[in-house]
């Protein structure tokens, strides 16, 4: 499947709740939340359907992520589904980490390719502040647990946010990948929702920092993955260092993927708010040759890119992040996305 700018789409992510068990700063309010009523949530038979759908446009790589995926109950039947069609090479998982040690087990059993958890600090009260839960001891029991699955890839994600984070924490997590099979990846804060009122570290800052202490960053070219990450070797270390700065380094031309929404919206890019609705095309009984139809007009609107870098740039000089947005959709014709990251789907 090609869009209207050359790019090959194999790749969608798929959030199949907004619900979490953790409130972290840059995603959720600590209190006040409304989630989707279940029924609105798309169900595993519609999710199967749409994959076999993406699957016969040429989509072979999918990601399940949430809110946390692993809230929802029964996902290694899902993944075993997902599998289990024709065309799709890759099921991968982003987690918390909460609930994955007692469920790594039968996930790994059902054929998930790979898991990536999402865990910012190894420090117990950083953990708690950024977070707000004193769960950091059920995380590391998962990524402990998850090594030994030998056949499933475990990366580790890590999104460095300034105001709390001193050198010493980025080394840490860095130290993770040095006697253990693991990827960690440093990933640049998104200006949505809650997350645009936060600052985080640059690629460069971060490189600097880990090649004062460990040396060289020697870039690793082959493929570790399924989407933009860029890999980097360490001397003495099992796990690579990646990046992932849609920012500041911006990705959009070889941009290969789209996005499903847990309430069934089609979304082409993470900054705009507009998608097209398949829950609602489906429960009123479309067909799968026009399910297909619709899907292909709607990945042909995929923009050409992202505007995040100009709205944080004119941040910068103007307080009012609305009023910059405003203008930003004006010169796109588009809606910006405003809602938290946990409704849009990570």
């Amino acid at each position: 499947m090609v869009d209207d700018y050359n790019r090959v789409i194999d790749y969608i992510r798929i959030s199949i709740t907004d619900r979490c068990n953790l409130r972290c700063i840059y995603c959720m309010p600590k209190e006040g939340m409304e989630f989707i009523p279940h029924e609105n949530i798309l169900t595993y038979e519609e999710i199967i359907r749409l994959c076999k759908c993406f699957a016969s446009l040429g989509v072979s790589k999918v990601k399940l992520t949430g809110g946390e995926p692993l809230v929802r109950k029964n996902l290694p039947y899902l993944v075993k589904e997902i599998k289990s069609i024709p065309g799709i090479e890759n099921v991968t998982l982003t987690t918390n980490g909460i609930l994955l040690a007692e469920q790594i087990e039968d996930l790994a059993k059902a054929g998930i390719d790979a898991v990536n958890v999402s865990l910012d600090t190894l420090d117990p009260d950083q953990f708690q502040q950024l977070t707000r839960f004193p769960k950091l001891n059920q995380v590391l029991e998962g990524i402990k647990k998850t090594l030994k699955y030998t056949n499933v890839a475990l990366k580790i994600n890590c999104v460095p946010l300034r105001e709390d984070y001193k050198e010493n924490n980025i080394l840490s997590m860095v130290s993770l990948a040095k006697d253990q099979k693991l990827h960690v990846r440093f990933i640049e804060v998104m200006p949505i929702g809650l997350g645009k009122d936060l600052k985080g570290f640059t690629e460069e800052d971060i490189k600097a920092i880990i090649e004062k202490e460990y040396g060289t960053l020697t870039p690793y070219k082959a493929p570790l993955g399924n989407g933009p990450c860029h890999y980097y070797s360490l001397d003495g270390f099992q796990g690579k260092i990646g990046f992932i700065s849609a920012v500041s380094h911006q990705f959009c031309d070889s941009c290969n993927r789209v996005r499903l929404t847990s309430e069934g919206y089609l979304k082409n890019c993470l900054q705009y708010s507009n998608g097209t609705d398949l829950k609602s095309l489906m429960r009123h009984g479309i067909g799968d040759e026009e399910l297909i139809g619709t899907i292909l007009e709607a990945i042909s609107h995929k923009p050409k890119e992202h505007h995040f870098k100009e709205i944080m740039n004119r941040g910068k000089e103007s307080d009012n992040l609305s009023d910059i947005q405003k203008d930003i959709s004006q010169i796109t014709g588009e809606e910006l996305e405003s809602r938290r990251m946990s409704q849009i789907g990570g």
